[in-house]
């Protein structure tokens, strides 16, 4: 009688975004395991300082460049909106490498009016193909063009499935980071994002310390060449408040079966043994190699 359950392992990883403006929080997030990662703002005012530590304490270190929303509230300065040229987006882009040294991708700060926008991306990802970065969706819109605009370029897009800290309350984050673990279980490695609040960093120290054995922590580069589990990407899109839409584009499961067996397997008796020895030996290879040369 066989006996099949799915195997439940998984790879998870968190980018805390954000970084560069709250140096007391932010080290307590550089004191976590090296792989969680970090996201630097590149205008903020300790961008610099910051980055080059998070690199030092050996994590992963990624842009967080401001895009457009939706929404109609004032831009931060170098935000990427559709409408600019080319040259615009590449002169923002090349500022913002400068002052977060280190970075090995980019990420998205709000920006649903902007990664909505194909022909906007199109001229990012055309930007970003000059560098060797990977471009993380933080999904802050489910119709997201970053995918098919990074078509043509050498750029690899990952997808933001959980936020960790829509609220800043340690039950709601405690219960997304399981969600988290959830997904990565389900469909092999999940990414959440998160900011350097003080009840994420709580959460995060109570969390990482215990973390299941079947789920590892790994850096965003770590997950470049898993095998997507759907055309619209690795994404479990949940509430949003960071674009103020809600909307669910569930992940596509991949689970596989591992098998156990519950009956006791008897050996053949020796008389069996010894003739499924002799006609092994007899039909290999190498006999029948000797038996051409004599």
């Amino acid at each position: 009688m066989l006996i099949c359950q799915s195997a439940l392992a998984g790879k998870l990883a968190i980018v805390i975004d954000d970084f560069g403006y709250r140096p007391k929080e932010e080290n307590q997030v550089l004191q976590l395991p090296a792989p969680l990662s970090v996201a630097v703002l590149p205008d903020a005012t300790h961008a610099r300082q910051m980055a080059i530590k998070a690199h030092q304490t050996g994590h992963e270190v990624l842009i967080h460049l401001p895009m457009a929303p939706l929404s109609k509230q004032p831009l931060e300065k170098n935000t990427l909106t559709p409408d600019m040229s080319s040259d615009q987006i590449a002169r923002i882009i090349q500022l913002a490498v400068q002052h977060v040294p280190y970075a090995v991708g980019l990420n998205n700060h709000m920006g649903s009016k902007m990664t909505s926008s194909l022909p906007g991306m199109i001229k990012v990802m055309q930007v970003l193909n000059h560098y060797n970065f990977y471009f993380l969706d933080s999904m802050t819109i489910g119709n997201s063009q970053s995918i098919p605009a990074s078509k043509g370029t050498h750029v690899r897009v990952l997808k933001r499935n959980v936020f960790l800290d829509d609220t800043q309350n340690d039950a709601d984050i405690r219960k997304q980071f399981l969600r988290a673990i959830a997904l990565a279980r389900r469909n092999g490695s999940a990414i959440a994002i998160g900011h350097p609040h003080p009840a994420t960093v709580r959460v995060l120290q109570q969390m990482l310390a215990n973390l299941p054995a079947d789920i590892t922590l790994v850096r965003p580069s770590q997950l470049l060449n898993e095998r997507p589990l759907s055309s619209q990407g690795n994404a479990a899109m949940t509430q949003n408040t960071h674009s103020g839409t809600k909307k669910h584009v569930p992940a596509v499961s991949d689970l596989t079966q591992q098998c156990r067996t519950t009956q006791k397997l008897t050996p053949p008796p020796p008389s069996q043994g010894v003739s499924i020895i002799y006609n092994s030996v007899k039909n290999s290879q190498f006999i029948r190699d000797l038996r051409t040369l004599f």
